[in-house]
């Protein structure tokens, strides 16, 4: 579709302008400056750096423990390789639920330490005084209801939320009170597709979906899970889009015999 307005850069102003024009949002999670370049070039419209590198970058169980300087380090190097994508960056666990000023001190960090265009909080109206200072300081936020991984340990598993009808009332009140005070959009994560289009078409802002069904105005998965470097992790709402696992594993077993066996390297590849 040609006529689609062509953006330069993206900003938050750019996915509101997606979510009325009906032109639907791509988003990827990056948390290292050479896999950044490589999204960012091939066109995904929003970068998220996810906590989710406590999982895929560090080897952690769940998100809580990577902390707002990790996150900071992770940021400014995907920072450095941007030229087109809206760069947003989640809060930590620990950082921004205990009280507002403290919130408001951990995003301004994010924001002059990584260059980062955004923020991502978790929660609903639990976290609404936190949200409203942020906004207030100029500071752009996105939102993040139904399965909120960081809060794990109240839910005691990662199965789809929102399924019964006072927790689904709830988040679409959430999703309303969101889009009232200021925020620019909100990821919905592993709620009933159904529900995840009644918000979609209830709020002006774009909503993104991982594991929301189609009827949103975005998709987002994690890069390490989407390329298929990470194997053992298969939620029905994870397309595969290559077997990096296995593209990896022959080619560096190959090398390590090519060593072994003084094939490599040739007469060509040396001085």
């Amino acid at each position: 579709m040609s006529n689609k307005k062509q953006y330069k850069r993206i900003t938050v102003k750019s996915l509101v302008e997606m979510k009325a024009t009906g032109e639907k949002i791509s988003m990827l999670t990056a948390y290292d400056y050479t896999m950044a370049k490589i999204v960012d070039g091939a066109g995904v419209d929003v970068i998220l750096v996810g906590d989710s590198a406590s999982n895929v970058m560090a080897g952690h169980e769940t998100t809580l423990p990577i902390t707002l300087d990790q996150m900071i380090y992770h940021a400014s190097s995907v920072v450095r390789a941007i030229e087109r994508s809206l760069v947003v960056v989640d809060l930590p666990f620990g950082t921004y639920q205990s009280d507002s000023k403290e919130a408001l001190r951990s995003a301004i960090r994010i924001m002059k330490e990584s260059g980062g265009h955004a923020v991502k909080l978790e929660g609903g109206k639990e976290i609404k005084d936190s949200i409203k200072k942020i906004l207030n300081a100029g500071i752009p936020v996105m939102g993040h209801l139904g399965l909120t991984p960081q809060s794990i340990y109240k839910f005691g598993t990662y199965t789809v939320r929102a399924k019964e009808e006072e927790e689904a009332e709830q988040l679409l009140l959430d999703a309303k009170m969101l889009e009232r005070i200021g925020c620019f959009a909100i990821v919905l994560e592993k709620i009933p597709a159904k529900l995840a289009k009644q918000v979609a078409e209830s709020i002006s802002i774009p909503v993104i979906g991982i594991g929301a069904g189609a009827d949103v105005d975005g998709q987002v998965l994690v890069l390490h899970d989407m390329i298929g470097m990470t194997h053992e992790f298969n939620p029905r709402f994870l397309r595969r889009y290559m077997n990096l696992y296995e593209t990896m594993t022959k080619s560096i077993g190959k090398y390590v015999s090519d060593v072994k066996s003084s094939d490599f390297p040739n007469a060509e590849e040396q001085y």
